[in-house]
């Protein structure tokens, strides 16, 4: 059985004996070397070979490049260069003609059992999405990511080598089409990632992967730039280069001939479309190119497509185009060359327009769509395909590889910032927190009677969900909804009355500080508290909390102070301040939640500060009762002053995030009082309370009318 690279050293020895043309004169068009095929152009034909013996023993002595090209003339050898898969005139070297003939029956004898990768190897290999011809929008829509590279670039955002590993088969299991991972040509982590993507991802993930790079540098050949060759060696079966497609860019900018550019991109294309690469191409400035100089601007697309690019990608990279200019520009685009190549679409959010002008471009007939999860991208950030790729689906009804995967879009959205340490933005579109809150009593009211009076799309389906918020503007019905997703046992005429004052409540606590849209479980409290049947798992009886240091210092010297606390004394953390709680709460003394037994149990505990130790206090002396407890983690404290004015005195809204790291569930509590430690506590015990309200079935520690 034959290999591809066995096959390939047959074919580029029987190129270097007799020009290419004769070997692939015995190629079948249709032949599974395809792949072969492509790469025997850019073998040389220039180098002498040393002695070897053929089967009858006939000796094939060192040969000189006149006997290489099979005796060919300028002329002929012209012709091949511009027909290397034609058979080349008659007239050549017998020898040559011999010598074809012996590999040729070497190279099917061998090959009459290969066993070269089948379509679905080769899908594992690389993508096949353009093979069949240009795509065109908005029917289908390649989805094509470039997170890793372009939304990189958004300040603050910095991720590993490993990270860009893990988001890339985060990517490629929610199916996107193309995952740019970076430019190998440019840092030693994107050289990295390439180099370990090899190993450590799968074949479906690294066939989706593209290289990003640029055209050749000026006054050079593609095959010598030190960048291109990059490209070529990191593997990735596909390779967008960004090419400038705006006079003005290119004479005052990288100061080139307007020609010379050209020749950059028909170089730079051809020579990695020689090599087997699928070649994508940025048009940088492209839609402002276009406006100043149109010609020149399809110039560029044209020396791209001729060259061999599979996508001409226009890209608004200044972010300043208007929908309507998108439209415009992209459907003549599309005209001249969509049966040609595929036109792809690149937009930067400047005038927060990236979303609307690709789906304006895709509704024009763009094919492929380049964005980032969440929009992240350099200054305002890139088209976010958390935005696009839903309105693609459930508005437009384009087809897309990912459909089937709508549903995890908001997890990949959140997995994504929680990898590079963001803070997600709740009003984000179909995936953000308060993508379908509600807040209006008038629309809760109406959500009652049918989902879709106040939603475009069922949040399901974005794997989202529906919340109803709480606060001074809400009706009553916003309550009720609360009462029924706690599944209350109690009659409506009850329900109606009960919802009715706690609303009146929330509103009087609002009045006073307290805010309760981003605090759910402090408001199921409130109705949980208003039941008869309904205890508390335990009660803190007092508590105190002191914060003490071993030396006053001034504030001056804080900085140093801190810094000591870091250092080490004989491996021991040198500490200059703490802080000391002591709790006594009033808990269940069976932890299996069987008996009614109750006792006063009475804890101290140290911490980083005052809120920390009370929260270490707590903890430990409800774990024995609750062993359920242990999983809970404290993951945000949130601390705003309400009135400055008031200075010392003023009231302090404490708000603290918990998780259950079994269950992955998290909550929010809120309180608000003049004595921050005093708003931290009752934060805290309203959080701890959550986390038992399921557990605990039956107690009576306190009655609540």
């Amino acid at each position: 059985m034959i290999s591809q690279v066995q096959a390939k050293a047959v074919i580029a020895t029987a190129i270097l004996l007799c020009g290419s043309a004769h070997v692939e004169s015995f190629i079948q068009p249709d032949s599974s070397t395809g792949a072969i095929r492509t790469r025997i152009a850019t073998i040389t034909s220039s180098t002498s070979l040393h002695s070897k013996q053929r089967p009858d023993n006939e000796a094939i002595t060192e040969t000189s490049p006149s006997v290489i090209s099979g005796g060919a003339t300028a002329d002929e050898l012209a012709w091949q260069e511009n027909n290397p898969f034609t058979t080349a005139p008659d007239d050549t070297s017998s020898a040559a003609v011999a010598t074809a003939d012996w590999i040729k029956q070497d190279f099917e004898s061998q090959s009459s059992t290969a066993s070269f990768p089948s379509a679905n190897q080769e899908d594992d290999q690389k993508s096949q999405l353009l093979d069949n011809g240009p795509i065109r929008g908005p029917t289908n829509v390649i989805v094509y990511d470039t997170t890793l590279r372009d939304g990189t670039q958004m300040e603050s955002i910095s991720v590993s080598c490993a990270d860009k590993l893990k988001i890339s088969q985060r990517l490629s299991a929610f199916n996107v089409d193309y995952i740019e991972a970076g430019w190998p040509g440019s840092n030693p982590k994107d050289e990295e990632f390439f180099h370990r993507a090899q190993t450590e991802l799968d074949a479906k993930t690294k066939s989706k992967l593209v290289a990003f790079g640029s055209t050749r540098r000026k006054r050079i050949q593609a095959k010598d730039d030190a960048q291109i060759q990059k490209l070529v060696e990191c593997g990735a079966p596909t390779v967008c280069i960004v090419a400038k497609a705006h006079l003005w860019q290119v004479t005052d900018i990288i100061r080139a001939e307007p020609s010379e550019n050209l020749d950059m991109i028909q170089d730079s294309v051809s020579y990695l479309t020689s090599l087997g690469i699928d070649v994508m191409v940025d048009l940088e400035h492209y839609f402002d190119g276009f406006k100043f100089n149109k010609e020149y601007t399809l110039k560029c697309c044209d020396a791209a497509v001729k060259a061999g690019a599979k996508v001409l990608v226009m890209c608004d990279t200044n972010g300043g185009s208007m929908p309507w200019e998108v439209d415009e520009i992209t459907k003549e685009t599309v005209e001249k060359f969509g049966n040609l190549a595929t036109i792809g679409i690149h937009c930067h959010n400047d005038c927060g327009l990236a979303v609307a002008n690709s789906l304006t471009a895709a509704k024009a007939g763009v094919g492929l769509i380049q964005g980032t999860i969440n929009g992240i991208g350099e200054r305002t950030g890139n088209a976010d395909l958390c935005s696009i790729v839903p309105s693609l689906a459930l508005h437009i009804s384009s087809k897309m590889t990912c459909n089937d995967n709508l549903d995890e879009i908001t997890s990949l959205s959140r997995y994504l910032d929680e990898t590079l340490n963001r803070t997600p933005d709740r009003g984000a579109p179909f995936v953000g927190n308060s993508a379908f809150a509600h807040k209006g009593g008038l629309h809760v009211a109406a959500l009652e009677r049918s989902p879709d009076s106040y939603q475009h799309v069922d949040p399901s389906k974005v794997g989202n969900k529906l919340r109803v918020l709480i606060s001074e503007l809400s009706g009553r019905q916003n309550i009720l909804g609360k009462m029924k997703k706690l599944d209350m046992d109690i009659d409506e005429k009850t329900s109606n009355e009960r919802s009715l004052v706690i609303l009146e409540r929330v509103k009087h606590l609002e009045s006073m500080g307290y805010t309760f849209e981003g605090a759910d479980a402090s408001v199921e409290l409130m109705i949980l508290h208003s039941t008869q049947h309904y205890c508390l798992p335990f009660r803190v009886l007092d508590y105190t909390a002191q914060v003490y240091d071993t030396d006053v210092d001034s504030a001056s010297r804080v900085m140093s102070k801190m810094e000591n606390d870091k250092t080490t004394n004989g491996g021991t953390v040198t500490k200059t301040n703490l802080a000391r709680a002591t709790v006594n709460v009033r808990v269940l003394d069976d932890p299996n939640h069987e008996e009614d037994e109750f006792l006063d149990r009475l804890e101290v505990a140290e911490g980083n500060g005052p809120v920390d130790a009370l929260a270490n206090a707590l903890k430990k002396a409800l774990v024995p009762s609750h062993p359920e407890l242990e999983n809970l983690q404290l993951i945000d404290y949130k601390v705003r002053i309400l009135d400055p004015a008031a200075a010392t005195a003023a009231a302090t809204r404490v708000m603290i995030e918990f998780k259950d790291i079994k269950t992955d569930q998290q909550w929010t509590t809120v309180s608000v009082d003049r004595n921050i430690i005093s708003a931290s506590l009752n934060a805290l015990v309203d959080g701890f309370e959550y986390a038992l309200k399921d557990v605990v079935a039956g107690c009576v520690i306190e009655d609540f009318e």
